[in-house]
């Protein structure tokens, strides 16, 4: 997230993407290497957020049905993002009715924390988390704020592609984001975190 909605190292990570998966949707295997390395971390802490330490289990089935599925893709490296946190929402959730337990938001890598772009208010609280903290802290969100904060932080999901991701009107998901990103800004200390946020989310209406 950022200024004017994604930022510049999300746009053109995007753009790399689009091209990896047009590439690998003709057979190579090099560039579906490349495009799984630009998803990977954000997926995979997504998937943290969800199901905690069974995430590389989840994530692993999630990419057997992409590179599955793939032929059937249709658009850009945003949508290619979008169309893989489905894939692996659905996994989670057929992971968690089978261990018949809630979704629990979970520690976060470091490296998905490190977040790209010009630093607003949230990403500079979200930035200063520690693993332990992050899990400390997110447990302490509702499901939906965590979720919706996981898409658009760690995923780098605009509102309208999270909102599909979850199955919500992009306001619901643009409030829970906001909302999430607010309640952590306050219990690490940030000054702000309001009217960044407010100005941030609302790129996608």
């Amino acid at each position: 997230m950022g200024h004017g909605g994604e930022s510049r190292r999300t746009r053109a990570y995007d753009g790399e993407l689009g091209a990896a998966v047009a590439r690998a949707q003709q057979g190579d295997e090099a560039a579906f290497a490349v495009a799984y390395r630009i998803v990977q971390p954000g997926l995979l802490g997504y998937l943290r957020g969800l199901v905690g330490d069974d995430a590389e289990d989840v994530a692993s089935d999630a990419w057997l049905e992409i590179a599955r599925d793939l032929g059937r893709f249709k658009g850009d490296g945003a949508g290619f993002r979008g169309w893989t946190a489905t894939i692996a929402r659905h996994r989670a959730l057929d992971h968690l009715r089978r261990q018949r337990v809630r979704p629990r938001p979970a520690a976060l890598e470091q490296d998905v924390l490190e977040l790209p772009g010009v630093h607003s208010t949230q990403d500079q609280a979200l930035e200063t988390l520690s693993t332990e903290h992050a899990l400390e802290l997110v447990r302490g969100l509702p499901r939906d704020q965590a979720e919706a904060v996981l898409l658009r932080v760690v995923v780098g999901l605009d509102g309208p592609a999270a909102a599909r991701v979850l199955g919500k009107r992009p306001g619901a998901v643009r409030t829970a984001a906001y909302r999430g990103l607010k309640r952590l800004a306050e219990q690490l200390g940030v000054d702000g975190v309001t009217d960044e946020a407010s100005r941030t989310l609302g790129e996608s209406k």
